[in-house]
C-alpha cells in the first residue's frame, strides 16, 4: 500500500487547457517542493461532445502549506491505525 499525505487533482475538458496541463502540473510542483509525488493516475473520459483529462497526484510531505489553497483542489489526508485513509470533507 502506497503511503501518501495529500491528493492533488488537475482536470480539464477544454482542448487548450489540456494542451498546457503538463506545464500547470510542473509549475504547481515547483511551487510545492515540500511535496513529492509517490503515485500518479491519469484518467480520460469522454462523451459525444467533451473529452476530460484528469491527472491525480498522490503526494508525500508536509501538507501545512496546502491548507491555504482552495479546498476543492487539494486534499490533505491521514492514515488511521486500521490502515484506512481519511480524507477530510471540510476545513475549519
Amino acid at each position: 500500500m502506497i503511503q501518501f499525505s495529500a491528493v492533488k487533482v488537475f482536470s480539464s475538458t477544454l482542448a487548450r487547457d489540456r494542451e498546457v496541463m503538463g506545464e500547470r502540473i510542473s509549475q504547481w510542483l515547483r511551487e510545492h517542493p515540500e511535496l513529492t509525488p509517490v503515485e500518479t493516475e491519469v484518467t480520460q473520459t469522454s462523451d459525444r461532445e467533451y473529452h476530460c483529462l484528469t491527472v491525480t497526484l498522490f503526494l508525500q510531505g508536509d501538507v501545512t502549506k496546502l491548507l491555504g489553497e482552495r479546498p476543492s483542489t487539494v486534499l490533505p489526508v491521514r492514515p488511521t491505525a486500521s490502515g484506512r485513509t481519511v480524507v477530510p470533507t471540510s476545513r475549519r
